[in-house]
């Protein structure tokens, strides 16, 4: 096995779809964690934090496909920076019934939110750069001088 990825730093995994004609499959832990790219662990801390109920017998863990898209939706709101209480609300959503406009303007209020995060982020990360090229050319400057 290789390195061991903690809960917190799961890798960006892209989606994975239920493959066709799964209606009824179930997955063992070792299959979920392998096709989204995470380890047992992972799974298990997400479980563990009620995200996601894979059905228990005994000491199996069998996951059905609501826990596979719930899996697939924690693991991209990682990717996209939402701490974990904001994917749960933003989950649990998916099991209430449909077209709640309170439930669509709270989404639309944590994509805005986001979106505003992320550009104030690429504009630190921007400044940064131009920083870096203006160090950088002060640098080169500066031993050419000497030469």
């Amino acid at each position: 096995m290789g390195a061991v990825t903690t809960p917190s730093d799961a890798p960006a995994t892209t989606t994975v779809a239920a493959p066709a004609g799964t209606a009824g499959r179930t997955w063992t832990i070792a299959e979920v964690a392998e096709q989204f790219g995470v380890t047992h662990r992972t799974v298990r801390h997400y479980e563990d934090l009620g995200l996601i109920s894979p059905e228990r017998r005994g000491t199996t863990r069998l996951y059905h496909r609501r826990d596979r898209t719930r899996l697939n939706l924690i693991l991209r709101g990682k990717r996209l920076g939402f701490p974990l209480e904001e994917i749960r609300t933003i989950i649990d959503m998916y099991d209430e019934q449909p077209g709640e406009a309170g439930q669509l303007t709270y989404l639309l209020g944590q994509i805005g939110d986001r979106r505003a995060e992320l550009e104030r982020r690429r504009q630190d990360i921007e400044d940064s750069l131009a920083e870096l090229a203006d160090l950088e050319r002060r640098c080169e400057a500066d031993l050419r001088a000497r030469r």
